[in-house]
């Protein structure tokens, strides 16, 4: 359940965004991260995949890998924070949360365990 889970967070479009930015109570500092983390692309399998092996393998390119594995799971930080908003937390404060959790999901994800990253992040 949880991968599944896992994997409709992972298809957030802009209309989900919209739907966000709608349906939950926020202010203007919200609508511009929403913004922002939109401009970031989504990417494949295939690209986790490599963006994975990068890191393993060390070097400035890890770095650089970590970064874009990051970026491109934002939304789903969003999406899941969501999930907890009005229970006693701001939702920038759930989502910076989150984004701290999703550095250290990146930081040890093992994709050769079978996962995708959102899967692993999302425990």
């Amino acid at each position: 359940p949880l991968a599944l889970q896992a994997e409709e967070e992972e298809k957030l479009d802009d209309n989900a965004m919209d739907e966000i930015v709608t349906n939950v109570r926020i202010d203007d500092p919200v609508r511009m991260y929403l913004k922002e983390i939109g401009r970031y692309p989504l990417i494949s399998l295939e690209e986790e995949t490599k963006l994975a092996e990068a890191i393993v393998a060390g070097g400035d390119e890890a770095e650089f890998a970590k970064q874009m594995l990051a970026e491109a799971n934002l939304r789903l930080v969003v999406s899941i924070a969501k999930r907890y908003s009005g229970r006693g937390m701001q939702f920038l404060d759930l989502i910076q949360e989150g984004n701290m959790g999703l550095m250290k999901a990146v930081d040890k994800f093992d994709h050769t365990k079978g996962f995708k990253f959102s899967t692993y992040a999302t425990w």
